[in-house]
């Protein structure tokens, strides 16, 4: 089992986080998982909507016990004064807080950032919005999928002909997560530095977050007037990169990206020749000429297994992968090597396995210490550790307020 005892770079940074579903909570757990002591806060009773989304087992939801893994869990309604008088009694022994609330809806709560500062004058305070918090758009609603239609990503997935392709993932949410994290400790850091008293806000939205990852397309329309499409699984910018289906019916992800590697993968298949074809001796050449040149390979990968392919491949040292399922990746050598799938200890089933911290750390190693908190798990000693007796504490229970 993963040691419960807090580990890692960050171990002594502690967070409160009132935010809910994934950006804003996943933000603070990659954080957790780098020794952050993070403390989540729920509304009573129907808790943070995540818990609503699949999978289940047994009607426990999966999901959130990895999205929230290290953290404890109080409920606490911050909408009735007792419960943000509680939240004020919190805030002394924190460095940051992270919501994910419209913009102003806090504040229509009396928790404003003057109030905040009021109480601990050096928090910083991560605000994830979906459009931000100015701007025309602020208080729409927004999902993952709105920012990734939103920013051109789901433009560019699919088949030229096809439909656009929203994946199977909310790539936005995990996106805004890593932004907001890097926000965190870029603002504790410049505080360390300046030695400035007060914290800062810092506002991150899942539009801007998604839009930045998108690299070279704002540039490329700027200055080629290119509006980029889908093209498939074929790489848009070096050839030969694609998907190809070997003899046995299975997926080989294939990537030549660079002049060395198309050489070697024409060697690998026995087909020297199309290093020296006026058509492909360069990367912007093959390129133009990528379809003839993907039909050709698909031919030659077509008469070799997958296995096989894989061998030859990997001797000949080209980019390749075959198309896992995540089943594939449980029984993976590598991954098992680098011990990228962890038991993790778990109240309901004992325990749960999952992926391990990212990134790993020679001296201050990061830890998943346990899954994510049952609603309200720590309520008894959260509350108690603030003075309150175990009658004052359920009579707020009995109220609503936790």
């Amino acid at each position: 089992m993963t040691s419960t005892a807090t580990t890692g770079p960050l171990q002594g940074l502690r967070i409160l986080d009132i935010s809910t579903v994934i950006a804003g909570p996943w933000s603070t757990t990659l954080l957790a998982d780098l020794g952050a002591e993070v403390l989540k806060v729920e509304m009573p009773g129907s808790g943070d909507a995540l818990r609503a989304l699949p999978p289940y087992k047994e009607g426990v939801p999966l999901w959130w016990k990895v999205a929230n893994r290290n953290k404890r869990g109080i409920t606490l309604d911050l909408r009735r004064e007792e419960g943000r008088a509680l939240l004020g009694q919190l805030l002394p022994d924190y460095d940051v807080l992270v919501e994910n609330f419209r913009p102003g809806t806090l504040d229509g709560w009396g928790i404003t950032r003057e109030w905040l500062h009021g109480i601990r004058p050096s928090l910083t305070i991560l605000r994830v919005t979906g459009f931000g918090q100015t701007g025309p758009y602020r208080n729409r609603p927004g999902f993952a999928r709105v920012f990734e239609a939103m920013t051109g990503f789901t433009n560019i997935c699919g088949e030229p002909d096809g439909t656009p392709l929203h994946l199977g993932f909310p790539v936005a949410d995990a996106v805004a997560g890593l932004f907001g994290a890097l926000g965190i400790l870029s603002a504790l850091y410049r505080q360390q530095r300046s030695g400035e008293a007060v914290g800062q806000e810092i506002d991150c939205s899942l539009m801007e977050s998604m839009f930045r990852v998108l690299d070279f397309l704002p540039i490329e329309y700027d200055q080629l007037g290119v509006v980029r499409q889908r093209s498939g699984n074929i790489s848009q910018y070096a050839a030969p990169g694609n998907v190809y289906r070997t003899r046995d019916g299975r997926w080989a992800s294939i990537a030549a990206s660079t002049q060395r590697i198309y050489e070697r993968l024409c060697a690998a298949l026995g087909r020297a020749d199309l290093a020296d074809d006026p058509r492909f001796v360069t990367n912007p050449l093959r390129v133009a000429h990528r379809a003839e040149l993907d039909a050709i390979l698909a031919g030659e990968i077509a008469m070799h297994d997958l296995d096989a392919l894989g061998v030859l491949l990997e001797k000949n040292e080209v980019g390749f992968s075959p198309i896992y399922d995540i089943a594939d990746i449980f029984r993976d050598a590598h991954f098992a090597a680098r011990k990228a799938i962890v038991d993790v200890p778990d109240e309901d089933f004992g325990s749960v396995r999952m992926q391990s911290v990212v990134p790993v750390f020679s001296q201050t190693p990061g830890a998943v210490r346990t899954s994510g908190p049952s609603l309200g798990q720590h309520n008894a000693d959260v509350f108690a550790q603030l003075g309150l007796t175990a009658a004052q504490i359920g009579g707020l229970r009995e109220a609503g307020v936790i």
